[in-house]
């Protein structure tokens, strides 16, 4: 089977690169028929990728059913990592229509318009608790009233083979429940932060004197307040390094990598922060040092998604075969 699928707020394809390193795996054709993204730079990062093919900006523009149904074409699977916004709490009782004026809701017109047999969604962990609980409530009910949805989880993806403490919730839906969806367990894979660094990166990355100081100091403030803000320091032995963010351009304080006794650390290179993720060396990076450093601390961990889409392809092609049986 072939499987369609399309990419909404794609940033620069990690979850479609997760799903299509998942299904070559097991020697399944995939084809992205529609892709969307607003951010110029990721717009760049992604088509120098994957080709301009069915590329399109913002979807919201496309405004009516009509629209939507004659610009997106038939897909089998719907991926989104979409932006967390605030529902009110009259959701609880009005569901689908509470997600007007957010962008979830166009994840949502798409898959009731659309119908997909698939969608795979993903966030940041502190969707759980956002607005007390409401927020996750809305969007599981919205989708429950047409796919089969289990309970969304939580995965990090130091335990996926990346070396790196970064927490994602992750939603997934079918359109027809065979059986038990199950996440991936973790994978017993020894990583450590020296398998991600480059061997001899430039000086422009070693911060200075400067910034290192206010690091420590800043350091030395939280802690007297009882906080355990400050700058991340780690070595090539390290385990994992802290989750990168977007902000990773302005001073680097989340994971600075040390150079031994006396010596300023540095920033991770553009390379590494794609390596952190689970791209490979073979992943384009044709935007600026800022604009990279963003766009990496915005993606999804690839190892992590290749995991979950693994589980997505099995489901959809157990589901296939006792469909054919009956």
């Amino acid at each position: 089977m072939k499987y369609k699928f399309i990419d909404l707020f794609a940033g620069i394809g990690g979850i479609r690169l997760g799903f299509e390193n998942a299904a070559k795996s097991k020697g399944i054709e995939t084809n992205c028929v529609f892709s969307s993204e607003i951010d110029k730079y990721c717009i760049q990062t992604y088509i120098t990728n994957f080709g301009k093919t069915n590329f399109y900006g913002d979807i919201t523009k496309l405004g009516s059913n009509e629209n939507l149904i004659n610009t997106i074409p038939n897909f089998n699977i719907l991926f989104a990592g979409f932006p967390c916004q605030p529902f009110s709490q009259a959701g609880l009782r009005k569901g689908f229509d509470d997600t007007r004026g957010t962008l979830f809701f166009w994840i949502d017109k798409i898959l009731n318009l659309k119908k997909p047999d698939a969608f795979l969604l993903e966030n940041v962990k502190h969707l759980k608790g956002h607005d007390k609980g409401n927020t996750l409530k809305v969007i599981l009910k919205s989708l429950r009233k047409n796919y089969y949805v289990p309970d969304p989880k939580v995965l990090n993806a130091k335990d996926f083979g990346l070396p790196q403490n970064r927490e994602r919730i992750f939603i997934v839906g079918f359109k027809k429940k065979m059986n038990d969806f199950i996440f991936p367990e973790k994978k017993s894979i020894k990583v450590k932060v020296g398998d991600i660094l480059e061997k001899k990166p430039d000086d422009k990355y070693t911060i200075s004197t400067k910034l290192w100081t206010g690091h420590k100091r800043r350091k030395i403030q939280h802690r007297l307040k009882g906080n355990g803000f400050g700058y991340g320091l780690f070595d090539r032995e390290s385990h994992h390094t802290n989750t990168i963010s977007a902000r990773y351009y302005k001073d680097g304080s989340e994971v600075l990598i040390s150079r031994g006794k006396n010596k300023n650390p540095r920033k991770l290179t553009e390379r590494e922060c794609a390596r952190l993720q689970g791209f490979s060396d073979t992943f384009k990076i044709p935007v600026s040092t800022v604009q990279a450093y963003k766009q990496f601390g915005n993606s999804v961990p690839v190892n992590v998604i290749e995991e979950i889409a693994l589980e997505i392809i099995n489901y959809l092609e157990f589901s296939k075969r006792n469909s054919e049986v009956a």
